[in-house]
């Protein structure tokens, strides 16, 4: 019971803005001044006022990083492997990095950040900014880099393809939120009352302004061509990442609460990030666009069961 009620009113939101699209309560561009709250002030007050504020354990960063993108890499690893075997016939091996990004790069913002903190409570936000801290970067600058030493396009140096990828990032809300939440609380500035609760409205927004943007924009997400593929990579993304960064947290001997985190973060399932990633090399955008809405249904059936597991049931 106590699973249901964490995870079911998640997804409640979630259908609810897709709903509000189908009945067309709101516009299906509705989801870009909602996402643009969420994301720009609502998500970045939330994490900058929970890292203030909150208590954390003492957690090595080395293992949770260990953790959660060992999973990762093993992943990906297998999603390029079983993508060779389904797409043996083509010659082209850009479509694997595509395939890879989109069986590992999950949704921890939109969906992983309200359910975790439903699941796990405030203590969650330490663990969680140090997975947020690193994973846009690397999992954006591996896949481009990827991209460009299987397409042998980049003549220049490494810099010239990284560099861009880091300016963007540098304005990125949410990764300002963390540094200046983290430089926030080592400072010991602490927060004026009036502030606090200021801030604290604005946070109370952000989980569900973010699953209702979440919802409004699967309403443009389809499920169409490629089945297997899309399959393979939803089992990858929903069951095995989340299986291996299981075992290797238990092998790490992470605490409950950083287990919890990394599990939960490895189970989302595919985000938008990796359907802008394949649009932007104009690669298996259709099997990607399934993988994101297909991922997000069954996500409502595997989420509570990896709750379970996780020891947070």
């Amino acid at each position: 019971m106590a699973t249901v009620l964490i995870v079911a009113p998640v997804f409640a939101l979630i259908a609810a803005g897709y709903a509000a699209v189908l009945f067309r309560f709101v516009s299906e561009t509705a989801h870009k001044g909602i996402s643009e709250f969420a994301f720009s002030i609502a998500i970045p007050a939330l994490l900058f006022r929970t890292i203030v504020v909150s208590e954390f354990p003492h957690l090595s960063p080395f293992r949770m990083w260990g953790a959660y993108y060992g999973a990762l890499a093993i992943t990906w690893i297998a999603a390029l492997a079983l993508s060779t075997l389904l797409r043996e016939q083509r010659e082209d091996r850009a479509d694997r990095v595509v395939f890879a990004i989109g069986s590992v790069y999950g949704n921890i913002v939109m969906l992983g950040i309200p359910l975790t903190l439903s699941a796990l409570g405030n203590e969650a936000a330490g663990p969680m900014a140090l997975i947020l801290s690193v994973n846009t970067p690397l999992l954006w600058l591996c896949g481009t880099l990827q991209m460009e030493w299987t397409g042998r396009k980049q003549k220049g140096p490494a810099l010239s393809v990284i560099l861009p990828v880091l300016l963007d990032l540098s304005r990125n809300p949410i990764m300002l939120a963390i540094g200046f939440g983290l430089v926030w609380r080592l400072a010991g500035l602490g927060l004026h009352p009036v502030v606090d609760r200021t801030i604290e409205l604005l946070a109370q927004a952000g989980s569900p302004a973010a699953l209702i943007a979440l919802g409004i924009t699967l309403f443009r997400f389809e499920i169409k061509g490629e089945k297997l593929g899309i399959t393979v990579m939803c089992a990858l993304k929903l069951l095995a990442m989340p299986a291996v960064a299981f075992l290797l947290a238990k092998l790490l001997e992470l605490p409950p609460l950083a287990a919890g985190v990394v599990v939960l973060f490895a189970a989302m399932p595919t985000g938008a990030n990796a359907y802008i990633f394949a649009v932007q090399y104009q690669r298996l955008v259709n099997p990607v666009s399934g993988a994101v809405a297909l991922g997000t249904l069954l996500a409502a059936v595997t989420l509570p069961v990896v709750v379970i597991v996780a020891g947070m049931g």
